[in-house]
């Protein structure tokens, strides 16, 4: 059975940074493409970072280049965002998402989903 499971959300000011992890099960995490996802309240899930298999390739949301780095750790099985420089824009509840085929930034070619964590940026 797959699992993910997402920790280290919570609330930081403008600038902080944080770094979420998602613990994966039923996987090996980089046998799969993975992925990050966000949704603001009101708003569509939209796709944040990204590792495509086999070839490692990674993509970021353009809001976040530069801040946000996506890795995954095969001997924890985890995969991680680390977050930078967080703005208010950012706040949001991430999920993580992995696929046996993917699709990039896109949420509807993912099947599996972590529960999501929130993230607030505020002062």
């Amino acid at each position: 059975e797959v699992q993910l499971v997402e920790s280290g959300g919570g609330l930081v000011q403008p600038g902080g940074s944080l770094r979420l992890s998602c613990d994966v099960s039923g996987f090996t995490v980089d046998d799969y493409p993975i992925a990050w996802f966000r949704q603001a309240p009101g708003k569509e899930r939209v796709g944040v970072a990204c590792i495509s298999r086999p070839d490692g390739s990674i993509y970021y949301l353009d809001s976040v280049k530069g801040r946000f780095t996506i890795s995954s750790d095969s001997a924890k099985n985890t995969m991680y965002l680390q977050m930078n420089n967080l703005e208010p824009g950012d706040t949001a509840v991430y999920y993580c998402a992995a696929d046996r085929i993917g699709g990039l930034l896109w949420a509807p070619a993912y099947e599996f989903w972590g529960q999501g964590t929130q993230v607030t940026v505020s002062s």
